[in-house]
């Protein structure tokens, strides 16, 4: 019986040395024959006979040894060489994405792919591969890749003769004299057919036709009026808009329902806090009136829909002296001029002549080297030098050159710019 076992045991070796030489042997032939047909395929591309060539490095390519990446390296650049033929585009990027699959995969492999995707201009497909391949990979080449282009944008085909802020992504413009609502994308929603527009908040806005003065709804339905003489309104955000009855302002909401209170003058709700003129002076007010700020300041800084608020923090002037209001405490430093903080990023500031950024702690975060500047919106600022804007990036990097004549800040992923056509929407690639 033991010298049964000892033999079986002793052919179950010989039966694994045997298996184990095959498939090394199999390997070194599978590998030489990569080597053969990569070898084969290469005299082919030399003459440029790139067809004949397919077939060569797909075999070599199917094969799990040790040159199967030269052989889909080489693989590749066929497909490239047969680019304009039908079917080779998809072939090469099917391969890519068969690469960027793998465990092991380079970086180099990501930039190879988001490479082709931008010369092709598909800009979409480039950043969602350099999004998986830093997230992957965490190259810092590929992270430097995706600054350089997350920041293409598209220009809408309509302009007009004059674009505010854009606001809840909505925008009022003007076109033919008149005024009305388009989307952040610049396709008209309201006509221009109003002599003044309010901002549009909640499928309502405030209008102007022939001095009468009402709400409108996205369909350009009339849904309230006001029994009182309005002679003028601001802008409309938290279902509150500020109205000019006789000689002062009030707080109405969208179905004209105005509050006791008058004031001087009244700026546009931000996140609760709105700039109020009383007894000649401006301070800022809550939803339930009482004052944030009390009216002692000969300015309360606002953008140009009537913010002011934003990051709990206001900048107020006194005299030739701005100071920033931020977190309950006023900043130690000052400044000459200021522009709101937006929802995110830092607020602009100016210094002997020249403007900076700052953030809600009053520390400088890009000096003080621009003529004239818009606070952050979206990781980007529109600045300017010389004649042109451009946009900044919060490094303070050029990332959208300065060849607009004007521009506004970067919200719901557009900005109004104006261009030689006039008023134009552009909008980020990557926020789509």
């Amino acid at each position: 019986m033991k010298k049964t076992v000892r033999i079986i045991i002793g052919a179950a070796c010989c039966g694994l040395l045997v298996i184990s030489w095959l498939i090394v042997i199999n390997s070194k032939s599978t590998a030489e024959k990569q080597l053969v047909l990569i070898g084969q395929a290469a005299a082919l591309t030399i003459d440029g006979v790139y067809i004949r060539a397919v077939p060569l490095l797909e075999e070599a390519a199917g094969y799990d040894a040790a040159h199967t990446i030269t052989a889909e390296n080489e693989l590749k650049k066929v497909y490239l060489g047969l680019i304009g033929n039908r079917g080779f585009s998809r072939r090469y990027t099917e391969l890519l994405e068969k690469q960027m699959r793998r465990k092991n995969v380079q970086p180099d492999v990501f930039i190879e792919a988001a490479d082709y995707y931008l010369r092709t201009l598909k800009t979409k497909e480039a950043l969602a591969v350099l999004r998986a391949g830093i997230e992957k990979t965490g190259s810092a080449e590929l992270i430097a890749l995706y600054e350089d282009s997350r920041y293409a944008f598209e220009v809408s085909r309509t302009s007009y003769e004059s674009i505010t802020a854009i606001y809840k992504m909505t925008a009022q413009v003007q076109t033919g004299g008149k005024w009305g609502i388009a989307g952040a994308d610049g396709i008209i929603m309201i006509p221009c057919v109003y002599d003044k527009i309010s901002t549009f908040h909640r499928d309502r806005a405030i209008v102007e036709k022939d001095g009468v003065i009402y709400a409108i709804d996205k369909d350009n339905n009339r849904v309230a009026a006001p029994h009182e003489t309005v002679s003028d309104f601001g802008n409309l955000a938290d279902d509150r808009i500020p109205l000019l009855i006789g000689e002062g302002w009030y707080r109405s909401t969208g179905e004209f329902e105005c509050g006791a209170s008058m004031f001087e003058d009244f700026g546009m709700y931000s996140e609760g806090y709105a700039a109020a003129k009383s007894g000649g002076k401006w301070g800022v007010i809550d939803r339930s009136m009482g004052w944030l700020i009390p009216a002692e300041y000969d300015e309360i800084i606002r953008d140009e829909l009537g913010r002011c608020y934003a990051q709990g923090a206001v900048f107020a002037r006194r005299g030739d002296m701005v100071c920033l209001f931020s977190n309950g405490k006023w900043m130690e430093d000052t400044y000459q001029d200021a522009r709101p903080f937006s929802g995110e990023g830092f607020a602009a500031v100016m210094k002997n002549g020249k403007w900076g950024f700052i953030d809600t702690n009053g520390v400088v975060t890009i000096g003080f080297m621009y003529d004239e500047v818009l606070s952050f919106g979206q990781h980007l600022a529109a600045v300017k030098n010389g004649e042109f804007w451009g946009y900044i990036s919060k490094y303070g990097n050029m990332v959208i050159d300065a060849v607009f004549y004007d521009a506004k800040s970067f919200s719901d992923g557009s900005a109004p710019v104006l261009t030689e056509r006039g008023w134009q929407f552009i909008t980020l690639v990557e926020y789509k």
